[in-house]
């Protein structure tokens, strides 16, 4: 069963061959069996079983949609009524949410069935999942890589089969980037396309929800649940709703896939460029035109994310204080003593180091510098996409310019953790949809992702592509050996 797809998983639950509880058990007893890999915070039997018996009773009105009962993992970003959710960090490790994101409403009225919450970067800063306060996720291709991050988690619980589907967040290429060095599918849809309503902030010009799944099918069905105009987020686009599915099958021919040159230019690892090779050799069958394009601020990505960045999250993250709710330091002397102590005790090094530095960006005399000419990039950098876009349908390359590194081997060296983003951030800078299917494997057996980024909402458009590479190859369904 843990094999099968959503839409398989769907028939069986709607030819009544399993019931909602009878599925939730069997993820939930494989997720306790491989607690090792770390991929879920939190697991609570009485809650996800709850959600399975509504969700047979739905199945048994004739009511039912068509991913009721079908079990999802819940990244611990979205606020979930009644469960603990702690964003990866002490700060919130004693949270209950009070209230639903918007992503987790639209999960419960789909019928969807919470098997869990899973582990993250500290406030989806990383990626690695090294900054987790619940310590980090190993890779169930390796378990002594990292699974990427900061949605690193939600793609070890995917790869590992421990969860048919994930939700995920993207804010630098934290649905992607795990997606790739898991071996799974993963799309970070039109930034407004799903509600940051009950999504805990990092940067909020960039934050976006997605889905991860085995597959591209598996990603469409759940986006269809995810995306939608919600007006508690004042970002939220009034797009009309669209069935992400409903191109899957259409061929290909004449697709023009453009190649950026500053993708597969140095510091790309070979066993990478080989895969993706491979990967676009596929597409070439399929009927698709290649075509080079140029991207020339790429390299500009990566300083105007990690200056606008760590802005917004001064700012979002100036709400944990320790007065209205999360850690609270156990003695102090006053209230200003009170904030300093439950913030330094708290947050991690990595979302001090942020703060620290997005404080420093905004302040008087250096706003200008470094803020200011951050956006003006971003804008530079979006106009790049556009005129790409000129001259091809969907743009393709590398996710990252490694497989999955090993536990512990970046994390003295955060600028050598960031270079990893390169090829990810500008997509979020730029507001567009970008994701990562499987693409074979890096020389030492590790997953390699292929990068797929579209113009603003054409995530049927990227889907169909994805989906129609899966028709042709098997990189999708191998699941490692645990």
């Amino acid at each position: 069963m843990i094999e099968k797809s959503v839409k398989q998983l769907s028939a069986m639950l709607a030819a009544k061959e399993i019931s909602a509880v009878e599925m939730a058990s069997e993820y939930l007893a494989r997720a306790k069996a491989m607690r090792d890999l770390n991929a879920f915070i939190t697991l609570d039997e009485d809650k996800t079983f709850a959600e399975a018996k509504a969700a047979d009773a739905l199945l048994a009105s004739g009511q039912a949609g068509v991913l009721t009962g079908v079990p999802i993992a819940q990244k611990d970003i979205f606020c979930q009524q009644g469960w603990k959710t702690t964003c990866g960090s002490k700060m919130l490790d004693n949270f209950v949410a009070p209230y639903d994101a918007n992503v987790i409403e639209l999960c419960r009225k789909a019928g969807l069935v919470s098997l869990g919450r899973t582990n993250m970067d500290e406030f989806a800063m990383g990626s690695s999942n090294e900054n987790s306060f619940y310590g980090a996720v190993k890779n169930p291709w390796d378990k002594s890589a990292v699974p990427g991050g900061s949605s690193g988690g939600s793609a070890a619980a995917v790869a590992a089969r421990l969860a048919p589907i994930a939700t995920a967040t993207d804010t630098g290429g934290s649905i992607r980037q795990p997606a790739a060095f898991c071996g799974v599918t993963g799309i970070k849809p039109t930034y407004g396309i799903v509600s940051r309503f009950g999504m805990i902030a990092f940067a909020s010009s960039l934050d976006q929800g997605g889905p991860i799944g085995k597959s591209a099918e598996d990603c469409a069905l759940l986006l269809n649940v995810m995306a939608g105009f919600d007006e508690r987020d004042s970002t939220s686009l009034e797009h009309a709703k669209e069935d992400y599915s409903r191109d899957l099958t259409a061929p290909l021919a004449g697709l023009r896939i453009g190649l950026p040159k500053e993708y597969f230019a140095e510091g790309l690892a070979s066993d990478v460029a080989a895969a993706v090779d491979v990967a676009i050799s596929e597409y070439k069958k399929l009927g698709a035109t290649i075509v080079e394009v140029s991207l020339p601020n790429t390299k500009l990505s990566i300083p105007a994310y990690y200056v606008i960045a760590p802005a917004e999250a001064s700012s979002n993250l100036s709400r944990f204080d320790g007065v209205r709710f999360g850690h609270r330091a156990a003695e102090y002397s006053g209230l200003a003593e009170m904030y300093e102590k439950s913030r330094a005790e708290g947050f991690g090094a990595e979302v001090k180091r942020r703060i620290l530095t997005g404080t420093y960006v905004l302040s008087h005399g250096y706003y200008d510098a470094y803020y200011l000419q951050a956006q003006k990039i971003r804008r530079i950098i979006a106009n790049d996409f556009q005129t790409a876009f000129e001259h091809c349908d969907l743009i393709a390359g590398p996710v990252a310019p490694t497989a999955a590194w090993n536990l512990g081997e970046k994390n003295a060296d955060p600028t050598a953790m960031y270079l990893e983003d390169i090829y990810t951030l500008a997509v979020n800078l730029a507001g567009l949809p970008g994701m990562s299917l499987p693409a074979g494997f890096a020389a030492n057996g590790r997953p390699v992702g292929l990068q797929l980024i579209g113009n603003y909402f054409s995530e049927a458009k990227m889907l169909n592509a994805a989906h129609q590479l899966q028709q042709v190859t098997d990189w999708h369904t191998r699941a490692p050996s645990l």
